[in-house]
């Protein structure tokens, strides 16, 4: 189960430094679904963020659809049904490769990893790849994210765990993946007094086609979530 690590708690028991990295480590484990990833918002050259919360490790449970072994690496493409395959790239040696090749196609794993921008793609470098023998743990993976995300800050998550979005204390309509992305990188550009350019937002929102962030905009703007400013290609949030 994901949780933030509290350093303060008291009784805590004594170990080393290197124990505890590991431990700080795995509390960190985000439970995600693939659509979570892809559309988390990017605030860094890879940095992350769900419901305001930032993404260091993540696990996700899915179907191995394409499987390339290289000398340094492996490359494979999870799916887990909530939206495209992800890339999932994991670095080997020639020992990892044999064990590894038994993830072969249409074979179900558990990534364990962090989420990545290569060239503008999204992809996870994986840290684990475990092949899932109990089709229990799929069901399990699920149940766990749900439980993770509801305890991320102030959210709540439509049936694939995206973000809905909160309007004066009552959550109101459920925003597609892209415009809640979109909403979140708008409220949280540094220049809160006249807000983001169109530019910016291109800018910090590169991965996508300019087409699906202006038709976010535009959707955005006419159900009152977001206001233009000292023109009409500034903007800021009203939520």
């Amino acid at each position: 189960m994901w949780k933030r690590v509290d350093s303060s708690q008291s009784g805590r028991e004594k170990m080393s430094h290197s124990q505890l990295m590991l431990k700080k480590s795995t509390l960190q484990i985000l439970p995600c679904t693939v659509s979570q990833l892809l559309s988390a918002s990017h605030v860094g050259s890879d940095n992350f963020v769900i419901s305001d919360c930032e993404l260091f490790q993540v696990s996700v449970v899915g179907v191995v659809r394409g499987f390339a072994p290289f000398v340094t690496f492996m490359e494979f493409s999870v799916d887990d049904m909530t939206a495209p395959p992800v890339k999932v790239k994991q670095w080997v040696n020639s020992e990892d490769c044999a064990m590894m090749s038994v993830a072969s196609p249409g074979s179900y794993v558990k990534v364990t990893g962090s989420l990545r921008n290569f060239n503008g793609q999204r992809s996870l470098l994986a840290m684990n790849i475990r092949c899932i023998k109990d089709l229990n743990e799929i069901t399990s993976h699920m149940l766990e994210v749900i439980q993770a995300h509801m305890k991320l800050p102030v959210k709540e998550f439509d049936v694939n765990m995206n973000s809905l979005v909160s309007q004066s204390g009552r959550f109101v309509q459920s925003l597609s993946t892209i415009q809640d992305q979109v909403i979140h990188v708008i409220r949280t550009f540094p220049d809160q007094t006249v807000g983001i350019s169109f530019d910016d937002l291109r800018t910090e929102m590169n991965h996508l086609a300019v087409a699906d962030v202006r038709s976010s905009l535009a959707f955005l703007l006419n159900e009152g979530h977001v206001f233009t400013t000292i023109d009409d290609y500034h903007y800021k949030t009203s939520v």
